[in-house]
């Protein structure tokens, strides 16, 4: 897996909005942060690494919850301003609530 990481316009924080699909359902699992160094481990160790913003620190998806990702496929969007990231979804959900995603709160225009 390669990406050429000068292609990635990290924002005025150094971070890159990172969406998670689940590579077999195309279900959007989660968004989350990376800063250069969690891109670079993500891509190094084919499981996701993101950046806190509350924490400050780097994070390992599933340290503690034991529900990883493994990274099947990393893209970048034409503007090189957001990564998609293709996983395979371990334990049981990718949501810290528990749920298998994040998005789970529908919200309906009247």
């Amino acid at each position: 897996m390669t990406v050429d990481l000068a292609s990635i316009k990290f924002n005025k924080d150094g971070l890159v909005p990172a969406i998670v699909v689940d590579v077999a359902t195309k279900e959007v699992l989660m968004m989350a942060w990376m800063n250069s160094e969690s891109l670079s481990l993500t891509l190094e160790k084919r499981e996701t690494y993101f950046y806190s913003r509350s924490r400050s620190e780097l994070w390992h998806k599933g340290a503690t919850s034991g529900s990883t990702q493994e990274v099947e496929e990393l893209y970048y969007d034409c503007d090189g301003d957001t990564l998609l990231v293709k996983v395979r979804q371990n334990g049981s959900g990718a949501c810290h609530t528990g749920s298998y995603s994040c998005f789970t709160n529908r919200l309906d225009a009247n």
